[in-house]
């Protein structure tokens, strides 16, 4: 058994339940369109997706043309891997995230979405996902500096109003800078999704709104200052 196994929930369907419906499709379209923005200027790149079996980030990869690996902590990590993407389209490995089996700078790209916040040795799985990109590294998580910042107060209304919502680890922008820097990384680019809380969108449901909302949070800068989850990417000083 892997010390570290997040992932395993989030490649489960009832993880994936989490993103049906209008707010779902937002959540999921904002955070692919950030995503390729920041790797625009790698078109083509071998990217791996650490802990990637929920199939977010693989599917629009694969699409636009990306040489995509996904690694998981169980066998069971790439069953919605295997309903999203056609057969053949990536590769699968299950391996332990924090000694994945490949050679230094063996990827252009390595990332993890879905992860950082629930594992425990976050620096040490951040170490790896750096030892194995030759490029970049791009990863996302939530950020202290938001409307986090009432998460202890208000993650019981958050369970209630979501129902399988999970306890999960905040981070400030500073401490992922340093993990990066440790690892020959160059200070990170950060980019915020959202402005307002996730439920809130959820609560909602309604993908034009949540869509004319956020833009004009992005145009006043507020996103930029206090948006949560981030999205960031750090590349390899070379020496």
């Amino acid at each position: 058994m892997f010390l570290e196994t997040a992932d395993i929930e989030t490649a489960s369907a009832d993880y994936a339940a989490r993103f049906n419906g209008a707010a779902g499709e937002y959540f999921l379209a904002r955070q692919a369109e950030i995503t390729l923005g920041l790797l625009s200027h790698l078109p083509q790149a071998r990217v791996l997706d650490v802990g990637g079996g929920h199939a977010q980030l693989a599917e629009p990869l694969v699409k636009n043309g990306y040489a995509v690996t996904v690694t998981g902590s169980d066998d069971s990590c790439r069953k919605r891997l295997d309903q999203c993407l056609v057969r053949g389209s990536f590769t699968y490995l299950t391996c332990d995230s924090l000694s994945l089996p490949f050679e230094d700078r063996s990827f252009d790209v390595v990332m993890a979405f879905r992860l950082l916040p629930h594992v425990t040795r976050w620096r040490q799985i951040i170490a790896e996902l750096c030892r194995v990109a030759d490029k970049c590294v791009i990863v996302d998580y939530p950020d202290r500096r938001s409307t986090n910042i009432f998460y202890e107060q208000l993650f019981g209304m958050k369970k209630k109003l979501e129902g399988n919502t999970r306890p999960f680890t905040l981070f400030s922008r500073s401490e992922i800078a340093a993990s990066v820097a440790g690892n020959n990384f160059a200070p990170p680019l950060f980019v915020p999704e959202f402005l307002l809380p996730m439920v809130v969108h959820r609560k909602v449901g309604n993908k034009a709104l949540s869509t004319a909302v956020e833009a004009c949070c992005r145009l006043t800068g507020l996103t930029q200052l206090f948006g949560s989850p981030i999205i960031f990417r750090s590349d390899r000083l070379r020496s």
